[in-house]
C-alpha cells in the first residue's frame, strides 16, 4: 500500500461559504474559527460565510484559508486519520507545517495575519498573477525575461500550467506576447496582489521579524517544501524558507514529483475548492 499526502490549497481558492459545513457540523471546527478570532480580532465566520468584500482582500484572505483549513484538519485528526507528508501550495504551506507538528496553530494564525497585511501593504493596489496554459516552461520563463517591467515566474503548478506575477501591466504584456507564442489560454487569478514576486521583498523581511519569534518544533510527520521540492528537516530552516517564499517560485510540480518519487500515490487535498487535486492528476494519471 502506498503513501498519503495531505495537501492544502493557496490564495485563490476562497469562495464565500468555505468551510460553513464543518464549520456547523463538527464542534472542534468551531474551536478553530473561536480561536483564529481571538488571536486575529477578525469575525471569520462571517468574511468566509457572508457576502463581503474581504475575502478577496489578500489581508483578511490570507488568515481565512488558513483558518478554514486547519478547521478541516483538526476533524480529520480528531478522527484517527494521519498522512505520511504534507505539503501546502503557497500560503498552504502554513496548514502543512501546522499538520506537521513543527508550528502550533495558534502560532500559524498569528503569523498568517500579519503576513496578509504586510504583502496588502507592499504593493496596495498594483500588480497581477495570471496563469499561463499550454505553453512549454522554457518559453514562458524567456518571455518573461524579456519583457519590460517585472513580470516573473510564480507558480510551476502541473504539466501545461504555470503562472507568472508582477507588475500589472508587464504581466499583461507578457500575456499577449505569450499568445502569440502559441499558449492556449492566459487566465487572470483571483488575487489581490503579484505574489511570489521581488515586490514582495520588503513584506518578506517584515516577515521574517515575526517568524523569528516563532516557537517551533522538530516535525512529527514529515514536510516538502514549496521553494526546494523536498523535505525539510530542521524545524529551524522553516523560518528561511517561508521569508523566501513571498518572492521565489513556488515549485509545486517538482514537489508531487518528489513525493510520488518516495511512493505517496494518495493525495488528500484540505480546504476550499479541488485546484489542488486537479494539479496532482494532471501530473499523474495514477494518483
Amino acid at each position: 500500500m502506498g503513501k498519503t499526502a495531505f495537501v492544502f490549497p493557496g490564495q485563490g481558492a476562497q469562495y464565500i461559504g468555505m468551510g460553513k459545513d464543518f464549520y456547523e457540523r463538527e464542534a472542534i471546527s468551531r474551536e478553530v474559527f473561536d480561536k483564529a478570532g481571538q488571536i486575529t480580532g477578525l469575525d471569520l465566520p462571517a468574511i468566509c460565510f457572508e457576502e463581503n468584500e474581504k475575502l478577496d482582500v489578500t489581508e483578511y484572505t490570507q488568515i481565512a484559508m488558513v483558518t478554514v483549513e486547519t478547521a478541516i484538519l483538526k476533524v480529520l485528526e480528531e478522527k484517527g486519520l494521519k498522512p505520511d507528508v504534507t505539503a501546502g501550495l503557497s500560503l498552504g504551506e502554513y496548514a502543512a507545517i501546522v499538520a506537521a507538528g513543527a508550528m502550533e496553530m495558534e502560532e500559524a494564525f498569528a503569523v498568517v495575519r500579519r503576513r496578509g497585511v504586510y504583502m496588502q501593504e507592499a504593493v496596495p493596489e498594483g500588480g497581477a498573477m495570471a496563469a499561463v496554459l499550454g505553453l512549454e516552461n522554457s518559453v514562458i520563463e524567456e518571455v518573461c525575461s524579456r519583457t519590460e517591467g517585472i513580470v516573473t515566474v510564480a507558480n510551476y503548478n502541473c504539466p501545461g500550467q504555470l503562472v507568472i506575477t508582477g507588475q500589472a501591466d508587464a504581466v499583461n504584456r507578457a500575456g499577449e506576447t505569450l499568445k502569440e507564442k502559441g499558449a492556449r489560454r492566459v487566465v487572470p487569478l483571483n488575487v489581490s496582489g503579484p505574489f511570489h514576486s521581488q515586490m514582495h521583498t520588503c513584506a518578506g523581511e517584515r516577515l521574517r521579524k515575526d517568524l523569528d519569534r516563532v516557537h517551533l518544533k522538530e516535525f512529527s510527520i514529515p514536510y516538502v517544501a514549496n521553494l526546494t521540492a523536498d523535505y525539510v528537516t530542521s524545524p529551524e530552516k522553516i523560518r528561511e524558507l517561508l521569508e523566501r517564499q513571498l518572492t521565489s517560485p513556488v515549485k509545486w510540480q517538482q514537489s508531487v514529483e518528489r513525493m510520488l518519487g518516495d511512493g505517496v500515490d494518495t493525495f488528500l487535498e484540505i480546504g476550499p475548492g479541488r485546484t489542488v487535486s486537479g494539479f496532482v492528476k494532471k501530473i499523474s494519471k495514477q494518483a
